[in-house]
């Protein structure tokens, strides 16, 4: 990856939905050479998926809670895994060092919402103990980190 792939994902987390056309001009290169170059961006595994974001806010999603999971034995992984990734308001689940086995981000529409996916998480068998916080503000939220420009290759 050099200067230009860098240019061209910066465009692309701007807009996804951007053409080459579009990007062409902005870093001065042809069409066909940025098609060619997003060709191998993804090619590479380095562009995983073009997405959308969603304004869960506006979809009344906007309680957002951390839930810190404790499994009694590593036996329960598979099956832990197996129903966080069936539950709707889970979206993301991270197993982790420390305290705790899982981290998982929730999005609810309500305290009820959060309640009864909070009863779900418990009742999974091997569950021993949860801890959870609840989002006051997000701050900061970039779903796509870029490298950092210096330590691109200018080819």
């Amino acid at each position: 990856m050099d200067l230009i792939d860098y240019k061209i994902l910066e465009c692309l987390k701007e807009n996804s939905r951007q053409n080459a056309t579009d990007i062409g001009p902005k870093i001065n290169l042809s069409t066909s050479a940025v098609i060619e170059r997003i060709k191998k961006l993804e090619k590479s595994g380095i562009i995983k998926q073009h997405t959308i974001l969603i304004d869960q806010d506006l979809l009344g999603r906007d309680l957002i809670a951390f839930i810190n999971v404790r499994l009694d034995h590593p036996k329960f992984y598979e099956n832990f895994v197996e129903k966080i990734n069936s539950e709707k308001m889970v979206s993301e689940c991270y197993y982790i060092a420390g305290d705790f086995d899982f981290l998982l981000k929730v999005m609810a529409c309500s305290r009820e919402d959060l309640e009864q996916i909070l009863t779900d998480i418990k009742s999974i068998n091997g569950v021993s103990l949860t801890r959870t916080s609840v989002v006051l503000s997000t701050n900061k939220c970039d779903v796509c980190l870029l490298p950092d420009r210096e330590d691109l290759s200018t080819k």
